[in-house]
């Protein structure tokens, strides 16, 4: 898409804000609860933004969301864009770039992720530390130049610096956090137990159908990034009465929300 198209969205919501969001987050399937904790709001539905898409998976409930968190400006997405819903890369990476031409430094992504490695449990917070994409790469195609390079290096995806904070934060709070490799696959099917092995097997800690190309996109624009996933399910124990349940997932990412609000909120802080 050319650059007027995303400039056509960013001028939209420009007018609609008091001041331009530092960072951008993006709330994943059940999490958009953690949006109660962003103050002095301006909420704008998507289907009012122009160019943008429709969020159809549940959980996500459809609004962009400006306001305050962790003392900054920030614009959040209340649910995010899929591949699986049968939009191409660009248009699910679409908000990254309107993101970038609003002034977003950070981005912040989060999701709802089956747990691959066995200490995992229903529950527990991930910080993201690496990924592997099993999805299309959003930047194939030309590249435009007025958003980054044709080549980004993605050899520290998710900034350390941030995950330091996110550390100290949860000691402080007595949130107990993991730290693992996400892998991002098409889905809208979740994965066979063969899949879950080969999974493992190739290095991942949890599984998920989002967040990598908005990273990649992120990381394109010259963004930071820090992702966090909620384990919604154990996909190591493939007993008689294993099955993935999406109302579940829903349900307990719901929970996490909360403590996943606060780490962001203190990182944001810190930043």
């Amino acid at each position: 898409m050319k650059t007027s198209v995303y400039q056509q969205s960013t001028d939209f919501i420009l007018e609609r804000i008091p001041e331009k969001p530092r960072v951008g987050i993006i709330l994943g399937s059940g999490l958009g609860k953690l949006s109660d904790a962003i103050t002095d709001r301006v909420v704008i539905p998507y289907k009012d933004i122009p160019n943008f898409l429709l969020s159809t998976a549940p959980g996500h409930q459809g609004n962009l969301i400006w306001g305050r968190l962790g003392g900054k400006n920030v614009i959040c997405m209340q649910g995010r864009f899929h591949y699986y819903e049968g939009y191409g890369m660009e248009q699910v990476t679409f908000p990254i770039r309107v993101f970038r031409l609003m002034g977003v430094e950070a981005l912040f992504v989060s999701n709802a992720a089956g747990g691959i490695n066995p200490r995992y449990k229903v529950g527990d917070l991930m910080v993201i530390k690496d990924h592997i994409n099993l999805l299309p790469n959003p930047l194939i195609g030309e590249n435009n130049p007025d958003f980054g390079a044709r080549f980004p290096d993605m050899t520290r995806t998710y900034d350390k610096e941030l995950r330091k904070v996110c550390d100290d934060m949860a000691e402080i709070h007595g949130i107990p956090i993991r730290h693992g490799t996400y892998i991002g696959s098409s889905g809208p099917t979740f994965e066979t137990p063969a899949e879950y092995n080969f999974f493992k097997t190739i290095g991942a800690d949890a599984t998920g159908m989002s967040t990598v190309p908005e990273v990649i996109v992120a990381r394109h624009c010259g963004m930071r990034v820090f992702g966090m996933s909620v384990i919604t399910n154990e996909a190591h124990d493939f007993g008689e009465d294993f099955e993935n349940d999406g109302d579940d997932v829903i349900v307990t990412a719901d929970k996490a929300a909360d403590k996943m609000a606060l780490l962001f909120a203190d990182i944001i802080a810190n930043m």
